[in-house]
């Protein structure tokens, strides 16, 4: 069996929320980041005792959901925490549940290019929330530079896969403003994007 890998959770019958169709988010642990507004706190902390689970586990768990899937389109979006760092996992679990499921990862893109390279032929969307593009303002809300969101960004656009691109674009009290967001999408714009979720964090 893979390698056993700690899961916050796996919430069932999303109905487009992550995705396209009827989908199962499945949460791993760990983060890259840290977030002054983390949804999921949690991801980064080690003081809770988290399932293991092995690709074959998780298949086992998920498969209930399969004419669900298959009637709507759907399938599995992995979220996090960051799910681009388990794409060695990921990549396992698609040879598993085939080619029917739609897998979508929900990442900030903030990951070593060879996780990307790994998943590319496995997942087919991609919801980045990329925060800002301002790296400044990036850098103060998350403790990262955001130049490598942008290059792999730009990475997976030069691979044919501006459509299946969604990037979610938040207003973040006391970090950005709207002319910031505008400044992101239109500079997103030109990079090839189209499918944009803009909406304003509630802290």
């Amino acid at each position: 069996m893979s390698n056993l890998v700690p899961i916050l959770g796996v919430n069932r019958h999303r109905l487009l929320i992550d995705g396209e169709g009827v989908t199962t988010l499945v949460a791993f642990h760990g983060c890259p980041l840290h977030c002054k507004y983390c949804l999921n706190p949690q991801s980064l902390s080690d003081d809770f005792d988290f399932p293991l689970y092995s690709c074959e586990q998780l298949y086992e768990r998920v498969k209930v959901d399969e004419l669900y899937f298959l009637a709507t389109r759907g399938g599995i979006t992995f979220g996090g925490g960051e799910p681009c760092l388990r794409s060695e996992f990921i990549n396992r679990f698609r040879e598993l549940c085939g080619k029917e499921w739609r897998i979508t990862v929900e990442t900030s893109l903030n990951v070593p290019r060879k996780h990307l390279e790994i998943l590319l032929p496995v997942v087919d969307d991609y919801i980045v929330d990329i925060k800002d593009t301002n790296d400044e303002i990036y850098q103060n809300y998350t403790g990262r530079s955001n130049h490598q969101v942008l290059g792999n960004l730009r990475w997976l656009i030069e691979h044919g896969k501006a459509e299946q691109i969604t990037v979610r674009i938040p207003l973040i009290p006391q970090y950005n403003m709207e002319e910031d967001t505008t400044h992101s999408i239109d500079l997103l714009k030109s990079m090839g994007l189209s499918h944009f979720d803009v909406f304003t964090y509630r802290t």
